[in-house]
């Protein structure tokens, strides 16, 4: 079977990759070496922990803001079984989605391991044993990411997890162990903390999402501690142990001291590592960088091989769905003869705690470390009336902008709807708006938006109207 483009992998990237490719009338393939569409993404990552996440947060609420409200309940309780199966439900009918598009765009799926028998043949074999060949004048290497493992730290699954696992827990652990202060680790931690579990998060740098700016790993870390959570910062985890149902952690303190931790559960959540393995890329001479496992790209994402581009987790940069799907689009662009673009600066970053937690553009640091000279402006949800009204106070609006043009560099959010939120700030940065800008574009009353209004105005020499 010859076809103009394959697509190795169905997640975010490759899925949206191949949509595109058939939309612009290139005969495409996609390979799928699981049964369902969707990759980490629909099937173990973005999808159904943000489906925990907001289950979580309506048993927490229930538990702890309902009676403000004038909601009173009686005997409260966590159907874990069935949290987890309207989570599997949500998977179910975004996969199926995903299954239904392929078909309507005339995408033909092939269901085994893609492997490279030279550049423009790939052998694609089935779980049953058997394989077939096909044939490509292009293809795009989709093939994600998995978690990050530890050498010295053998993850068992039952004890010793990683997200994909926590995900699908029988049991609210009594005290859970979150080896990693990023997004991963702190929204699962989110998910247990508001079910009753004890968190503990053992992370090797001094801040929580560390690549954020600063502001906001200090602002959440605040917010988590009001549930539960605990954190020892600057400890490098140096293993741990399964006894039955007990978790022993051993970590190193920032004096050098050795602390023991215990619990019933531990996550390993210290990053993801691209995923290459067997993907053949030696039959094609392919380069690889960072330890042999991601893929080296040109500034059209294609590979050191004429024909093969890579996107997504496989490639440097944000390991982000959203970053895949644009980098899919415009492979696929790129294939057809178009001139695509893509701003890497301006691809946002979301951490979906309560209060979620999002980002764009530079941060403090950065630009202090370029030497840009810029302005600062911030709103505490505390003083926004929306927030007061749904009792969401906690977090702030930080825009920074530069101190002679007044454009907007970056905008950080914690608060509630964040994610939601910064899209505005995305937009606005796009077409290099001014703080001021945005500080006289009328916002509706009373909303979460308001904030990124006021503080734009902290920006433009001080002139927040409710602070």
């Amino acid at each position: 079977m010859q076809y103009d483009v394959t697509v190795i992998g169905s997640g975010p990237g490759g899925y949206v990759a191949a949509i595109r490719c058939a939309q612009l009338g290139l005969k495409t393939a996609i390979i799928e070496k699981y049964e369902t569409f969707g990759g980490t993404c629909l099937n173990v990552g973005c999808i159904p922990s943000k489906a925990l996440l907001d289950s979580s947060e309506h048993f927490y609420n229930a538990a702890h803001t309902f009676q403000t409200h004038g909601i009173n309940l009686k005997d409260l309780q966590v159907d874990l079984n069935q949290m987890i199966a309207r989570k599997n439900q949500v998977v179910q009918e975004n996969t199926s989605g995903i299954t239904y598009l392929l078909k309507k765009n005339k995408i033909t799926s092939h269901i085994g391991v893609g492997s490279f028998q030279d550049k423009n043949t790939i052998v694609v074999k089935k779980n049953d044993g058997s394989a077939e060949t096909i044939t490509s004048k292009n293809v795009i290497i989709a093939t994600g990411s998995k978690p990050t493992a530890l050498p010295f730290l053998p993850i068992d699954k039952k004890r010793i997890i990683t997200s994909t696992e926590a995900l699908n827990l029988t049991e609210i652990p009594k005290h859970l162990i979150v080896i990693g202060g990023g997004v991963i680790g702190l929204e699962l931690g989110s998910v247990y903390a508001r079910l009753g579990a004890k968190v503990t998060v053992v992370e090797f740098l001094d801040s929580i999402i560390a690549t954020m700016d600063s502001t906001m790993g200090k602002e959440l870390q605040k917010s988590l501690k009001k549930i539960g959570f605990e954190f020892l910062l600057s400890h490098k985890v140096t293993g741990a142990t399964v006894e039955g149902e007990k978790v022993t952690v051993t970590a190193e303190s920032p004096k050098g001291e050795t602390i023991s931790l215990e619990g019933d559960y531990c996550i390993v959540a210290v990053g993801r590592t691209a995923y290459t393995e067997g993907l053949g890329l030696e039959k094609i001479g392919l380069q690889v960088e960072d330890r042999g496992k991601k893929i080296s790209v040109n500034e059209h994402l294609e590979t050191s091989v004429k024909g093969i581009y890579a996107i997504g987790d496989v490639v440097k940069g944000a390991m982000l769905a959203h970053k895949a799907e644009e980098e899919g689009v415009f492979v696929a662009e790129t294939i057809a003869g178009q001139k695509p673009h893509i701003n890497y600066n301006l691809i946002p970053g979301v951490v979906y705690t309560w209060p979620e937690v999002a980002s764009v553009g530079a941060t403090e640091a950065e630009l202090k470390q370029k030497g840009s000279k810029f302005k600062v402006g911030s709103f505490p949800f505390k003083a926004s009336g929306r927030a007061r009204a749904s009792m969401d106070t906690d977090g702030l609006v930080k825009v920074l902008a530069d101190s002679t043009t007044d454009e907007i560099l970056g905008v950080h959010i914690i608060g509630p709807r964040a994610a939601d939120m910064i899209a505005e700030a995305v937009v606005a940065m796009e077409f290099r708006a001014s703080a001021e800008d945005i500080g006289r574009i009328s916002h509706a009353h009373p909303t979460y938006t308001e904030a990124f209004k006021e503080a734009a105005l902290a920006a433009t020499e001080n002139r927040a109207i409710h602070i």
